[in-house]
């Protein structure tokens, strides 16, 4: 059967098209992707204002009628931290609802950091043991961490890239003093965490999901996208800690010009370094895998594992 995962990110609205089955590896058929940027459209009070809600009107009826185009029997809509958090999430919810049919079920962070850790199992099996999942989004960092499908331990964190590229780093380059306080913003949060995990005894493997670390890993040297999924790309701490101060002194228009970085995440990239360096250093990770796979396929896997066989 075709099915599409409808993701109403912080950055980005995604459908993802993709024949799957039962059993089955799904394997992506279309992509269509919109920047809409919700979590730079709150207001003061923190609700999504009138033009933001039509902006994502507009685009939801987009990915629906890319869909249908696509032959989609079936789409399955989820939001994430961006409406999560609006003060006003109840209101937009209702309007998308009432004007497009669709109706968003909006994941909890520790959902977000499940089903992305299932799929990151799913896609390296069984036999990469205890798995550690770092997933860094626009509003949010994922960690989850365990042996089977189910993490024993998964927390979500407000550390995600343009959330603290919006409230932290004003400047272009930013400041940098704004840069050193960011850091240990980050790095206090992150420690907090730090406890739950341990206790678990150390993960055999580490990946990681999420544009901001694919990006990272292609500008420390990992291959293009273009040379296919099944590449393996790594991440180490050593190359990210050289890069780190570099971004940090860098204009947006000069990031958005590295291999692999887009224009339009150019200026968060500064940010979801200083998150990954953070989680990589707090939890004595050496160097991580790029996982294919996250939280949109994660969502496509859960439901194909409640179908009738």
């Amino acid at each position: 059967m075709r099915l599409g995962v409808l993701d109403v990110g912080s950055n980005t609205v995604h459908l993802l098209v993709m024949d799957a089955h039962p059993g089955a590896r799904p394997l992506p058929a279309h992509s269509h992707k919109a920047e809409l940027r919700l979590a730079e459209l709150l207001d003061g009070q923190g609700a999504i204002g009138p033009d933001g809600v039509d902006r994502l009107i507009a685009v939801v009826m987009e990915a629906l009628e890319a869909a249908e185009d696509k032959g989609v029997e079936d789409v399955l809509p989820f939001a994430t931290s961006a409406v999560r958090e609006a003060s006003n999430a109840d209101e937009v919810l209702a309007r998308v609802a009432e004007e497009t049919g669709v109706r968003l079920q909006v994941l909890s962070g520790a959902d977000e950091a499940r089903l992305t850790f299932l799929a990151a199992r799913r896609w390296f099996g069984w036999s990469a043991g205890k798995l550690l999942v770092l997933d860094i989004g626009g509003g949010s960092l994922e960690i989850a961490y365990g042996m089977d499908e189910e993490p024993v331990a998964a927390v979500s964190l407000p550390l995600g890239a343009g959330r603290l590229t919006g409230s932290w780093l004003p400047g272009d380059p930013p400041d940098p003093a704004d840069v050193r306080a960011l850091r240990r913003h980050v790095r206090a949060e992150i420690a907090r965490s730090v406890g739950d995990f341990s206790r678990h005894g150390a993960p055999d493997h580490v990946v990681a999901t999420s544009k901001t670390f694919k990006q990272l890993a292609r500008i420390t040297g990992a291959a293009r996208s273009a040379e296919g999924l099944y590449v393996e790309r790594r991440l180490t701490r050593r190359a990210l800690e050289e890069w780190v101060p570099k971004l940090a002194t860098m204009p947006t228009q000069e990031r958005a010009e590295l291999p692999g970085v887009s224009e339009g995440r150019a200026g968060q990239l500064t940010a979801g370094a200083l998150v990954a360096e953070a989680a990589m250093d707090l939890f004595g990770v050496d160097q991580l895998e790029i996982c294919p796979w996250a939280l949109r396929e994660g969502v496509i896997l859960r439901r194909l594992d409640h179908l009738p066989t």
